[in-house]
């Protein structure tokens, strides 16, 4: 059975993986016939309260909560390696661009967690396909973009578009209910929530953008 990791950072869309995302990515890896490998870093972060959207001034840290979307089956990402996986693929939420990395801070400047970046690297050198949903697609753009210069789509909020372009990815705008394949570099994009306004829409387009990610393996 093929393998797809799904990179997490925490659980919640203020400070973590988006947790629609999330679930529909790991349906979507299930009904396309692979085994979905949960993992993110064990790094604390801060803390925002989801119903008053404010940061409380307290952290928790990624493992610890990502393993809530998992179910406990999930792994520290230092841990695992290119070598155990077929694909890869990140939900969306501000933990992608607060604790996988900084982009949400400093943008086109953002410096990625080197266990994350090593694992994307990795997977790009083994020609190996690599799935972002929603605003993940910083991530991917932050490690890869000056030297592979991926195509992604994070929809069309061009303020974003532009950072990621800054880093020598090149964006392309699609609706949320499609997925954008840049087959050269095995790299699957959709925008999800940047875009949605019904969760029907992120199921489908999540969907689409997981079945391309496991064809290309």
């Amino acid at each position: 059975m093929k393998k797809v990791g799904v990179i997490l950072s925490g659980c919640g869309v203020r400070d973590g993986s988006e947790i629609h995302e999330a679930v529909f990515a790991l349906l979507a890896i299930d009904r396309n016939g692979a085994e979905a490998v949960c993992m993110a870093p064990d790094v604390d972060f801060p803390e925002t309260d989801h119903l008053t959207m404010q940061e409380t001034g307290n952290k928790r840290n990624a493992l610890v909560e990502a393993a809530r979307i998992a179910r406990g089956d999930i792994r520290d990402i230092k841990a695992v390696s290119a070598a155990d996986l077929d694909a890869v693929v990140l939900p969306g939420g501000f933990g992608a661009v607060k604790n996988l990395c900084d982009f949400a801070a400093k943008g086109a400047g953002a410096t990625v967690h080197p266990e994350v970046a090593r694992l994307l690297r990795e997977m790009s050198a083994a020609g190996k396909p690599i799935g972002a949903i929603c605003i993940a697609p910083a991530v991917v753009a932050a490690v890869l973009g000056k030297d592979k210069g991926p195509t992604l789509t994070i929809g069309n909020d061009e303020g974003t578009a532009a950072e990621l372009e800054k880093t020598g990815a090149r964006h392309q705008v699609c609706p949320v209910t499609e997925f954008v394949a840049d087959r050269a570099n095995k790299i699957v994009s959709t925008p999800a929530y940047m875009l949605a306004q019904r969760i029907s829409e992120v199921c489908e387009g999540i969907d689409k953008c997981v079945k391309e990610v496991i064809a290309l393996i």
